[in-house]
């Protein structure tokens, strides 16, 4: 029995088995084409075609940001040289802008954010504020822990919402440690640049952002 897979397939992927044509389905067994039904090869066509351009287009933004960033970074190189200074804060965010003032390019840099162990403390901490406090009193702080701890999925939390019960006046004293432990739990693991494009059409007119973001486009 000989299997051939057709390279360069851009339609339904199909197998030959024997001279048949079979179709893969999602717990591996080989079934015939002509038992799946038209909407699923359909489907699988349609899929496909998508993921096809969506990774030749990565993989094209890929090679685009890496020559920016190369770019970027000899440009830096010929200031430093010249100058003995490169351009960017104390955090690395830098802006380069064209001699007319309509362009400009921004690196900013951002801190990766972990939570160590203290957080589960905070957590108790604020559980023993919520189970004493009149279910009335406060619901809006209600909110914004339920928003801020998952308790679906261990550790995971959401950093916008957890700030947030940092910003709060709260006046008991284990409200005021579960926010020290939260503090004491930030951790920096790393960062990350991101390139921003902007654009405008006189120095009058606000910037316009060039996004390169499919959910944003």
């Amino acid at each position: 029995m000989q299997a051939v897979i057709l390279e360069e397939q851009p339609t339904i992927a199909v197998t030959i088995v024997n001279g048949r044509e079979f179709m893969t389905n999602s717990k591996g067994d080989l079934v015939a084409a002509s038992n799946v039904k038209p909407e699923d090869k359909l489907q699988d066509e349609m899929v496909r075609k998508q993921i096809k351009f969506a990774l030749a287009l990565n993989a094209q933004i890929t090679r685009f940001r890496d020559h920016c960033m190369a770019d970027i970074g000899a440009f830096d190189d010929l200031l430093a040289q010249e100058y003995g200074a490169r351009i960017g804060g104390k955090k690395g965010n830098k802006t380069y802008q064209t001699f007319d003032g309509l362009m400009k390019v921004q690196v900013q840099v951002a801190d990766l954010i972990d939570f160590g162990p203290q957080l589960q403390i905070a957590k108790s901490l604020i559980d023993e504020c919520l189970n004493e406090w009149s279910t009335d009193s406060r619901p809006e702080i209600q909110t914004i822990v339920t928003r801020a701890f998952n308790t679906d999925k261990e550790s995971q939390v959401n950093k916008s919402e957890l700030f947030m019960l940092l910003r709060l006046e709260i006046d008991d004293p284990r409200w005021g440690r579960a926010m020290d432990a939260i503090r004491d739990s930030i951790r920096v693991t790393g960062s990350k640049e991101y390139l921003r494009f902007y654009h405008r059409l006189s120095i009058e007119t606000p910037w316009t952002a060039i996004t390169i973001d499919l959910a944003k486009a």
